[in-house]
């Protein structure tokens, strides 16, 4: 369970605000991270994708500048939260960004990757949306 604001607002997301149609990948990031920038153009790229919503979760990071980085590389995101304190993405055990989480439509995490997405993390990504 978790309720995170979002950066361009005060209103909160819930995970009950997941839908239960498609598949969730949450990415944990923020603009002074040289890894995240590595990894953008494999969100980007399965940003594409029909059966996955992609939320990023801005961590310990000033709103200007994840907007900055966001409007310089792309925004891959259907949703963008703020974890200013870091906090809410110690709940989701993470230990540092960029770290991403697969959420199927249940709501169960099936695949956690610690460290930026590369070319094999993508397909692997893709198998586990597919699969069915």
């Amino acid at each position: 369970n978790f309720k995170i604001k979002f950066l361009s607002n005060n209103q909160s997301f819930e995970n009950k605000d997941l839908s239960n149609d498609k598949y969730h990948l949450i990415n944990i990031w923020a603009s002074w991270c040289l890894p995240c920038k590595k990894e953008h153009p494999i969100l980007i790229k399965l940003s594409k994708e029909d059966n996955l919503n992609l939320i990023g979760i801005n961590y310990k990071d000033k709103k200007k500048s994840a907007n900055n980085f966001l409007k310089d590389l792309g925004n891959p995101y259907n949703i963008i939260l703020s974890d200013t304190d870091g906090t809410n993405s110690i709940a989701f055990g993470v230990f540092g960004v960029p770290e991403t989480i697969l959420i199927n439509s249940k709501q169960t995490v099936i695949k956690k990757f610690i460290g930026p997405l590369d070319a094999n993390d993508y397909k692997n990504i893709l198998n586990a949306i597919y699969e069915n």
